[in-house]
């Protein structure tokens, strides 16, 4: 009996050895996989702030306001939740786009959501908007905008691909939330209204929870089941078509004679008119 204990003392040892080994990797795996239950860090963007307003000229609801106070909210639920959160701000101060897109690259399993409210000079456009830009996001804008377009009073405007940015500089997932158009009445009723900002923050935090439960499509009754959430459709607004090439083709040439008859115009200025261009 003396002469088999070692060797099947050994072989106990090897196997749980092997056991543990393989369960490490297996929870190594599950946090870097973002699990819905894995606690990843969630970067929130609460757009514009101080000197940027914005919105448009003579909007009665600071759009800078409203994003912040929407994005504290989401800060306390994610993080009871047990998620890593950082601010890019959490107070009213400005910070450029470049700062905002950095703080979001500096951190590895991680999600972008910025907030932002929409605006417009016809005071009858309403609905919720939810834009991505990289194939990696779209499953993280289903999932936000299927929760707060859902859970909103509002017309569901869609989720669409547009350049952003804040969208198309970050490296990890990133999405902008229009929670509303604050040039609409009922609308910036509804965002001044404390509980209906705590009801966007719970239904963004939902769709942050779900991220990892949207299927591939929709089903037959388009609607989602106990277990995944529709893949959105979307609308590809990054692309110009023939008919916005020809109007601008249109207006290039109607410059040019203009440029011609008047060419007084100096350096200078066509310098500074470049500069104020995005990148």
């Amino acid at each position: 009996m003396r002469t088999n204990s070692l060797p099947i003392g050994l072989s106990a040892a090897g196997l749980l050895m092997t056991f543990l080994a393989t369960s490490l990797c297996a929870a190594k795996s599950s946090r870097s996989s973002g699990d819905n239950d894995s606690p990843i860090t969630v970067v929130i963007d609460a757009g514009h702030g101080g000197h940027d307003r914005g919105g448009i000229p003579g909007q009665r609801v600071a759009e800078k306001d409203m994003t912040l106070d929407v994005a504290l909210r989401l800060r306390n639920i994610l993080s009871a939740n047990g998620y890593n959160v950082v601010m890019t701000r959490s107070t009213d101060v400005f910070v450029p786009l470049g700062g905002r897109v950095a703080i979001a690259n500096s951190y590895r399993n991680a999600i972008f959501v910025c907030i932002h409210f929409n605006a417009t000079p016809r005071s009858g456009a309403s609905g919720i908007e939810t834009y991505f830009y990289s194939r990696e996001s779209l499953p993280l804008a289903s999932a936000i905008h299927y929760y707060v377009a859902g859970g909103a009073p509002s017309e569901n405007r869609g989720v669409r691909r547009r350049g952003y940015y804040v969208l198309r500089r970050t490296s990890i997932p990133a999405v902008l939330v229009e929670c509303g158009f604050l040039t609409n009445p009922t609308e910036a009723a509804y965002a001044q209204s404390g509980p209906y900002r705590q009801k966007l923050a719970e239904e963004i935090a939902a769709g942050i929870r779900r991220r990892n439960s949207v299927g591939s499509g929709f089903g037959t009754n388009r609607a989602a089941t106990a277990e995944s959430i529709p893949l959105q459709p979307y609308m590809d607004q990054t692309k110009v078509t023939s008919s916005r090439k020809s109007r601008s083709k249109k207006s290039h040439k109607k410059s040019a004679r203009k440029k011609k008859s008047s060419s007084k115009r100096s350096d200078s200025e066509a310098s500074a008119t470049s500069s104020n261009r995005e990148g």
